[in-house]
């Protein structure tokens, strides 16, 4: 079904126009969330426990989450900016990026309010997701009326690209993975995995390991660092099954299934100390369990990406399953 093509001029009336004013978040800054964010994150930053407690600043944003079904506090312009680019055909939306400044810490018992406006929308752009608009807003994160930070968030309001219809001419590529974000401050981690190695930042200063890789170390702030070679062995720490959406590159078929999904996408903790995100393979998704003992190995999933994936290990025999 066709759209009316949608003018920018129309589109370009919502900049600087209030999306929400004075919203107050659900609940002020509490003890209970920053716990749960920190063991999430890994954070043991000391700044985030005790009397004297800051909340991480990377929480900016937690707090003024308003739930699955809360508006209270949002504009129309949201509304009907969203409304016009739905009824024009831009039906799927996805996060891009966005960015934090931080002006003074935030503390348990501090509530929030916060506004936003309708900061851009950009010209029409084609992304291979599909075609749609860049939408940023702004928003001010307050206590007591005074700013303690702001958050720049954007999106794409996008129509989904068609995809080929799979006709006999068709070529029928097996779908990839996606390819991961490779920059100068990981580059080292997938040089290592090229040369199957799993590399560990450790802080020259202080020698405390790290991941997965940053510029700098959490603990003490140094910037020189090494590199261990881990040992590959590990448990999984937690995971998750993922049901829906089925994404076909990510198949089932060392299992002996040749559907894609569910899979498992599991917290590894290395011998080390250190977690990182990964897949367990030797076993279904619903046999993944806690503390299970995996094994390092690597997955060439097509002919230009190798992955470091884990492999249970039959603790009764010391093999793999």
């Amino acid at each position: 079904m066709g759209h009316e093509p949608l003018a920018y001029e129309k589109l370009k009336t919502f900049e600087g126009r209030v999306a929400a004013t004075e919203a107050e978040g659900l609940d002020p800054v509490n003890a209970p969330m920053i716990r749960h964010w920190c063991e999430a994150m890994g954070d043991t930053n000391p700044a985030y426990e005790g009397p004297d407690a800051i909340a991480p600043p990377t929480m900016l944003q937690a707090w003024t989450m308003a739930g699955l079904t809360s508006y209270e506090g949002r504009s129309p312009a949201h509304d009907e900016l969203f409304a016009l680019l739905e009824g024009a055909g831009y039906t799927s939306v996805v996060a891009t990026d966005c960015e934090q400044e931080y002006l003074r810490p935030l503390r348990p018992g501090d509530v929030i309010t916060y506004d936003s406006v309708i900061e851009s929308v950009s010209p029409l752009k084609t992304t291979k997701l599909g075609t749609g608009h860049f939408i940023t807003t702004r928003m001010n994160v307050r206590v007591g009326g005074e700013i303690a930070g702001t958050h720049l968030f954007r999106i794409l309001k996008y129509t989904p690209a068609r995809r080929s219809s799979g006709g006999p001419a068709a070529k029928k590529d097996k779908p990839q993975r996606p390819r991961p974000v490779i920059n100068r401050d990981n580059a080292g981690f997938w040089e290592g995995v090229a040369e199957h190695r799993l590399l560990i930042q450790r802080c020259r200063a202080c020698e405390t390991l790290r991941f997965p890789w940053l510029p700098g170390c959490n603990t003490c702030g140094g910037q020189e660092w090494d590199t261990v070679e881990a040992s590959g062995e590990g448990t999984v720490y937690s995971y998750v099954v993922m049901h829906h959406p089925p994404f076909p590159a990510f198949t089932v078929s060392d299992h002996g299934a040749d559907a894609p999904g569910p899979y498992a996408v599991v917290l590894i903790e290395l011998a080390e100390g250190v977690r990182m995100v990964s897949n367990v393979v030797g076993v279904s998704s619903d046999k993944v369990r806690i503390g299970m003992p995996v094994r390092l190995e690597y997955l060439a999933v097509d002919d230009e990406l190798e992955l470091p994936v884990f492999r249970v290990v039959d603790e009764a025999e010391g093999g793999e399953v």
